[in-house]
Parts: structure tokens; C-alpha cells; sequence
């Protein structure tokens, strides 16, 4: 009866018009939630089989949820270094729990990027959901998977102990006076009467230096400081020093004669620049000359073959080259402009930064950096159908597809935002707007009711 199927008709426009402020009031709610995708429903008609003709049964109205979860947010700036956005495509990876994560927990997937470090160091958002990315592996590189999500792990930016980096290169800018008096003669000998010798009997043994020393800092495998001298000595031949390189004490190193790591002369250019094609410090002069490797001093660990680092260190193989390339024989005093190292003793965390390729890195107080892990995206074919989960997080479903981990910015990804969050995508004069529309509509769906209502109410009176 057409009756009838009005009266369902106008029940099914107070269903959907009441899903649909549901949706409203969703988004209307969250309006102000970090990366919150808005909900709305659409209307679609549903049609009966008109099976008697001249009548016209009515099919009504459903309404279909969509989550625009591909729509991007406005970035904002936040003040924590941990707040992350990401501009593009993709989601965040995460966890429910931190430590003790195993290939049986569920990943869940978000863009709300209110990440902080818990009590025990874990990287964690407002809804408790703790990042995941590619730890960081010994050799420097990480070891990334575009499916296998086991991979991944919760990252941590506390639990990192202190940074140490021994040094791998010293740069030295000094001057040496070309005007130093060249001896008749020379009885310096880098074996009997050495400069190292000189500097270990303060002046008792071996041959003085003339010019100061010229003093640096090398710092070991464990953060030890350790200080050592390069001096020099004019030999008979013009543009010609000897040369040497010890430890101060003599002891911090296993050789003969005893603190001396090398021994050699050093040859500059007439117009003062150094000839390192000619210098023997650091090996034979190259004949013909050719271009030169860089100049290179070799510790073997403690214990090891001389030259080694003392005994009683018990510290690692350290290799370090030297820049000498502004090194100079001038005609003014004998100088030292500045000694430069790569190596830092111990320091410890004191803050985190994450770049825009998505690597978490750790900053120490002895101005080291050391790279934690990296962030990794995950992508949809269809992110539209992902399903909504509390927590402002989705998972993944067929409708969606099969997800790809990637890193920031590769691949189609999007790239992160370090300091920064995705604001909600709701639109307020949009959802007020709706909210007029859809209260209207529902007082409409009601009439159809009252209406079918009255009509078969006076159907029902014929017979009275």
C-alpha cells in the first residue's frame, strides 16, 4: 500500500538524517583534535519494485558513512621538538605498548603526532600509542622493509647511555719561522736523541725542538683525553724541518725510543707552503711525486704492536689523520693559529631532534649527534578505507589494500614535519550549516510520518 511505504519512506529519513548528525556532532566535538579526520554521511535512494501499475511505492532514503581520511590538515607549528606532522601522504606506524613488543601485537596506523617520551623513554601520543620506526643498526644503516612490519620497534630516547667519539682527525694551522738559524750541523737523531726523549727527561736527554711544540688532544675509544705534541727542528738544508710526533706523558704509548709515534722531516715550498709530496713524517717521500694520501697515524690497541697505546690503557685500535695543509714557513714568528679534533669525551642526551627524512636523532651535551631510528610511513592505496579505532588511530582492512612501509619523503610518502602537528580538517561553518540542514530535514522525515499517520487515520474512519 502506497500508504504505507510513505510512512517507511519517512521513518528511514529519520534514520539517516540521525546518522548524520551523529557525524556532525563528531566532528563538530573534535574540532580541535590533532589530525582528526571529519566524518559525513551521504544520502543514497533506495527503490522498490513498482509491481502494481498506477501505484508508486516509495523506497526511501539510507545514509552511507564517509571518512575523508585522506584529506590533508593545515600544519601548524607546536613547541616540542617530538611534535611530528606529516605533509603527504601516509601514517604513522604505532603500538599499544613500548617494550616487549612482539609480531603478535596489533599495529595500528595515525597522523596524530603529539608524541613524548614516557617515563621509561618511549616515544608516545596523547592516546597512548607509542611510535614505531627502524632502529638504527651497528654499522650505521637501517634495516627497512617495505611489508614486514616485525622490523620495526618502539623507539626510545632516553635508555641511550653517554656518547663517545674518538677523534679520526686533527687539522693544524701553524706557522713556523723561516728566518730560525740553519745549524753548521746537525746532531739530531730520531732513535738516540729525539725530541720525544727531550720532552719525557724535561730537557735531560735528546734533542730541543726550535720552535714550541705544537700540542693536541686525541680522544679514545672510551672518552679518555690523551695529549700529544708535533715539534719541530731546522735541519742543514733550507725548507727542511725535523720532525716529530710523541705522547705527553710517554707512557700513554707502547714504542721506541719510548712516547714517539713518528719521526720524520717535513718540506715546504719557497714561497712557504708545505711540500707533502716531499715531507717524510708520515712515510716516504712518493717518487715521482704523485698526489698524497692523507697523513695518518695508526695505534694498535693496547697491548698490540708498537706503536700502541700503553698497557695499562686497555683502550681500542685508533687510526686519525693529520691536515697539515696549512701548515707554513714564513718569515715571522713561530705560531700556532689553531689545532682542531672530531673527537668528544663522554657526554650525555639532552635533547632530541628528528629530521625531515624521519631519522630520530639524540643530541648530547659534548656536541655530539647519534641517530636513534627512523620514523616510517605507512601508505594505502586507499586510505578512505581504513577503519576508524578509538584513539584517533585506524587499521588496516581489505577496502583499503595492502600496506607500504616507506620513509619519509620516498616512494610517494609524505615527508615529516619535525616541531609541528596536523590540525583537524573540520570546517565549523561547514558542520552549522549542515547541522541547520539535517534538523530541517528530520522535522521533514517526521511530517511524512504525521501525514500517513492522519491519512490512514481517515482511511480507517470510512467505516464508521
Amino acid at each position: 500500500m502506497s500508504i504505507n511505504s510513505a510512512l517507511l519512506a519517512g521513518v528511514s529519513g529519520l534514520v539517516a538524517n540521525s546518522s548524520a548528525l551523529a557525524a556532525i556532532s563528531d566532528n563538530i566535538a573534535n574540532v580541535n583534535t590533532t589530525a582528526y579526520k571529519r566524518n559525513q554521511v551521504d544520502f543514497s535512494t533506495m527503490v522498490t519494485s513498482q509491481a502494481v501499475k498506477g501505484e508508486y511505492s516509495a523506497g526511501g532514503v539510507q545514509g552511507n558513512n564517509h571518512s575523508y581520511v585522506s584529506q590533508q590538515g593545515l600544519i601548524q607549528a607546536a613547541s616540542s621538538t617530538t611534535d611530528l606532522a606529516i605533509s603527504g601522504d601516509g601514517f604513522f606506524v604505532v603500538t599499544t605498548k613500548g617494550a616487549g613488543l612482539t609480531a603478535a601485537d596489533p599495529r595500528e596506523f595515525t597522523r596524530a603526532g603529539t608524541f613524548e617520551p614516557d617515563a621509561d623513554g618511549f616515544l608516545k601520543n596523547d592516546a597512548g600509542l607509542y611510535l614505531q620506526g627502524w632502529p638504527m643498526l651497528a654499522n650505521g644503516t637501517f634495516d627497512s622493509d617495505p611489508s614486514d612490519l616485525s622490523k620495526l620497534g618502539a623507539i626510545n630516547v632516553k635508555n641511550l647511555g653517554a656518547a663517545v667519539q674518538q677523534t679520526s682527525s686533527v687539522g693544524i694551522s701553524a706557522n713556523l719561522d723561516q728566518t730560525t738559524p740553519i745549524p753548521a750541523s746537525s746532531t739530531y737523531n730520531a732513535s738516540t736523541a729525539s725530541m720525544a726523549a727531550y720532552a719525557a727527561t724535561n730537557g735531560a736527554s735528546g734533542t730541543a725542538p726550535d720552535a714550541t711544540p705544537i700540542e693536541l688532544s686525541v680522544v679514545d675509544s672510551v672518552g679518555g683525553t690523551h695529549k700529544f705534541a708535533l715539534a719541530f727542528s731546522r735541519t742543514t738544508t733550507p725548507n727542511v724541518w725535523n720532525a716529530e710526533i710523541y705522547a705527553v706523558p710517554a707512557s700513554d704509548v707502547t714504542s721506541t725510543p719510548s712516547g714517539q709515534v713518528k719521526a720524520g722531516t717535513v718540506t715546504f715550498n719557497t714561497d712557504g707552503t708545505i711540500d707533502l709530496n716531499k715531507t717524510t713524517l708520515f712515510g716516504p717521500a712518493t717518487v715521482p711525486p704523485a698526489a698524497p694520501s692523507s697523513p695518518t697515524i695508526n695505534l694498535a690497541a693496547s697491548g698490540g704492536l708498537s706503536p700502541a697505546w700503553g698497557t695499562s690503557l686497555g683502550i681500542a685500535q685508533q687510526s686519525f689523520t693529520f691536515d697539515l695543509k696549512q701548515l707554513t714557513q714564513l718569515a715571522s714568528a713561530s705560531t700556532v693559529n689553531s689545532v682542531s679534533g672530531d673527537g668528544a669525551s663522554a657526554g650525555n642526551i639532552i635533547g632530541v631532534q628528528v629530521g625531515a627524512d624521519g631519522v630520530v636523532s639524540a643530541l648530547f651535551d659534548n656536541s655530539q649527534v647519534r641517530k636513534i631510528a627512523k620514523v616510517a610511513i605507512a601508505t594505502f592505496p586507499n586510505a578512505n578505507g581504513l577503519q576508524s579505532i578509538s584513539g584517533n588511530a585506524y587499521m588496516g582492512t581489505l577496502d583499503a589494500g595492502t600496506m607500504t612501509l616507506k620513509a619519509a619523503g620516498a616512494g610517494g610518502a609524505g615527508k615529516i614535519s619535525p616541531s609541528s602537528l596536523e590540525a583537524s580538517t573540520v570546517d565549523l561553518s561547514s558542520e552549522f550549516t549542515g547541522l541547520i540542514t539535517t534538523q530541517k530535514a528530520y522535522s521533514a522525515s517526521s511530517k511524512i510520518i504525521t501525514t500517513a499517520d492522519t491519512m490512514l487515520d481517515e482511511l480507517i474512519n470510512i467505516i464508521r
